[in-house]
């Protein structure tokens, strides 16, 4: 089964020496990561509504939060198990927090 893992992260806070690396986990996770990256700046988001015949545009994220989504990674995994062990071992989950969502498959 195919998962979505949002990596999300306080601007303010960095990961500490010591701490695995993305290259570390990449070998880890091995042929289970399908996709992933890391995605731009909040400042460069554009939120898109539509209201009746009316596009809305604004600058920025869609909520004000201090985490915001800084990168994502799409797994195959046996089970939602598996994810969350591999969700763990990400090192954004020691200084952030990765959300585990499975694709719909209906």
């Amino acid at each position: 089964m195919k998962y979505m893992l949002l990596i999300c992260v306080d601007g303010d806070i960095e990961p500490t020496e010591g701490d695995p690396t993305i290259e570390q986990w990449l070998a880890e996770v091995g042929d289970r990561r399908l996709d992933g990256s890391q995605l731009r700046s909040v400042q460069d988001a554009t939120t898109v509504r539509t209201r009746g015949d009316e596009v809305l545009l604004s600058d920025g994220p869609f909520a004000e939060t201090k985490e915001q989504i800084v990168g994502y990674d799409v797994v195959d995994c046996a089970d939602l198990d598996e994810a969350i062990r591999i969700a763990s071992r990400h090192p954004c989950a020691r200084f952030g927090s990765v959300e585990v969502r499975p694709f719909y498959t209906g």
